[in-house]
């Protein structure tokens, strides 16, 4: 069109991208007030119901679904495999649920949107969220902020719908690529530089459901679309990956690999589906277009599961043999991602500790029986491992209301600092080590130590943390009673010249070394114990 009617369609174009940009701020403000009221319920639940494929991919979706982020969903899932809280293929599983929680959206944007149109009705519901946030409590605030987003979503349909209704008869199906195979193509290009240009698979969805509900572009060119804004998703995890841990960059790599896959599969079911509907319910597919693309969407991400979904272990074995992770478990760094989610970054804490303690300890082992390779770690690099474990945890913000992760918090200190003492100790191997197990008195206490060290190992690995500080509580009282009279009979020995200065010296640094590594191992599942109760682990 030209002069007058030029300006007509600039300024329908800018109100239609006006609506899909409220829509999108909507989802952002929504997305943030459910984070902040109910992020760590939900991503903790996440993590503890995560136990297997099949849970991890219910949860996903239920937690998607409710958060209103397949995103959000995707990093935590990164995060939580790198920080080997929830295992490979379990973390699949969230990814796959994410996808068929993430179609919610689309639901409602077709059902309450655009059938009932409530774009004018949520206005004194934009209000109330605001007011909520200015002048509620906490959880009040963070009620209404969502609300207010949930308003927003409302308002911008209803902006992107008026703005579409213009532009029926300037812009037509056959605006378009054709309905071929190399226009559906184009089309799912077209749905990926949307997704990754919005950052919202969501947004785009809206948009494609708004066109076809108003006539400009056909069924068969809004799937193709919905389809291309489907495996755009995965430019989000992919950006999360990017210089991440082997683990993360697997599960970005899944995750693309997946959606290209359900893309695949979704392209093909294209023209089958529609004859379906046409035959089980004749008119449908004119009269309730949004309706019948939404429930393609639905059915395409279910597809993918159910397919996939049994041979996850498999693909995750090929995803592990395509990227390898040679490195120590210790050495992994842990994710950035889980420090604005206290609860969840000190269970990675505790994680970390966990594997970094039985390295120490397994050395502390080999040095007490002198074996020269067996067990032994390389002390340099968990040197390196404890402290990046503490910058990590100083980086972990905890408020004084947050009583029990604060408790977690001075505890995990607690562990770190007697852990950093214990390494200490094992760098003295030459000095006093080799004296503590080659004395007469000390040697037993050594064999002592030794096999308290094999039990305290066995019960940390089946989570007996009572059992282990039973262990190390007796071991540490013995070989403190028992270093008494070695003490005193040394500092004789020296007095009568039965020994020499120097020989006396090292038997005492021999006896304040056995005593010293003992009360660390002792206070490390001390307070190992406490953090895992504190976290209801």
């Amino acid at each position: 069109m030209r002069g007058g009617g030029g300006v007509i369609e600039l300024n329908v174009i800018i109100q239609a991208s006006g609506g899909l940009g409220l829509f999108l701020l909507g989802m952002i403000v929504m997305t943030e007030g459910l984070r902040r009221l109910a992020g760590d319920t939900m991503r903790t639940a996440l993590m503890r119901f995560t136990k297997s494929p099949l849970s991890g991919a219910v949860t996903g979706a239920l937690t998607t679904a409710a958060l209103q982020s397949s995103s959000a969903m995707t990093i935590a899932a990164v995060g939580f495999v790198s920080a080997g809280l929830i295992g490979f293929p379990e973390a699949l599983g969230v990814i796959f649920g994410a996808n068929i929680g993430t179609t919610i959206t689309g639901w409602l944007v077709a059902t309450l949107g655009l059938k009932l149109k409530l774009g004018t009705i949520v206005m004194p519901l934009i209000l109330a969220g605001v007011l909520m946030h200015l002048f509620g409590s906490k959880k009040i605030a963070n009620t209404g902020y969502a609300l207010a987003g949930f308003g927003l979503i409302f308002v911008g349909i209803s902006v992107l719908q008026n703005g579409m209704a213009e532009l029926q008869g300037i812009i037509t199906p056959d605006f378009m690529p054709g309905d071929d195979w190399t226009g559906r193509l184009k089309l799912v290009g077209i749905g990926i530089l949307v997704t990754v240009i919005t950052q919202s698979s969501s947004a785009g969805v809206a948009a494609a459901l708004t066109a076809v509900y108003a006539g400009t572009i056909s069924f068969n060119q809004a799937a193709a679309l919905v389809i291309g804004m489907d495996i755009g998703t995965t430019a989000t995890a992919l950006i999360a990956t990017l210089g991440g841990t082997p683990a993360a960059r697997r599960t970005g790599v899944s995750h693309v690999i997946y959606n290209l896959f359900t893309g695949a599969v979704a392209l093909v079911l294209i023209t089958p589906y529609t004859l379906m509907v046409e035959l089980v319910a004749p008119g449908q597919l004119l009269a309730n277009t949004e309706i019948v693309l939404v429930a393609f969407h639905t059915l395409f991400n279910l597809i993918g599961v159910i397919v996939v979904l049994p041979f996850t272990r498999q693909f995750a074995a090929m995803i592990e043999y395509l990227i390898k992770d040679n490195r120590p478990r210790y050495s992994k760094p842990l994710p950035v991602a889980l420090l604005n989610e206290p609860v969840l970054a000190l269970n990675a804490v505790q994680d970390a500790l966990m594997s970094e303690l039985e390295v120490l300890l397994w050395h502390t082992r080999a040095i007490l029986d002198n074996q020269e390779n067996p067990g032994r770690a390389h002390l340099g690099e968990l040197q390196h491992a404890l402290d990046e474990t503490h910058a990590y945890l100083d980086r972990v913000r905890v408020s004084a209301e947050q009583k029990n992760e604060w408790k977690r918090t001075v505890a995990c200190f607690h562990v770190l600092d007697h852990m950093q003492r214990l390494h200490e100790r094992c760098e003295e191997e030459e000095y006093r080590a080799i004296t503590a197990r080659t004395s007469p008195g000390l040697a037993e206490l050594s064999v002592l130590l030794s096999k308290s060290i094999d039990s305290i190992i066995s019960d940390l690995h089946a989570q007996n943390f009572r059992g282990a500080v039973t262990t190390a509580t007796e071991t540490a009282a013995r070989v403190h009673q028992e270093i008494i009279p070695l003490r005193e009979q040394v500092m004789n020995q020296i007095a009568g010249i039965d020994l020499d200065v120097s020989r006396g010296t090292g038997l005492l640094e021999a006896i304040r070394w056995l005593d010293r590594a003992s009360n660390h191992i002792n206070e490390i599942c001390i307070n190992l114990e406490n953090g895992v109760m504190l976290g209801g682990q």
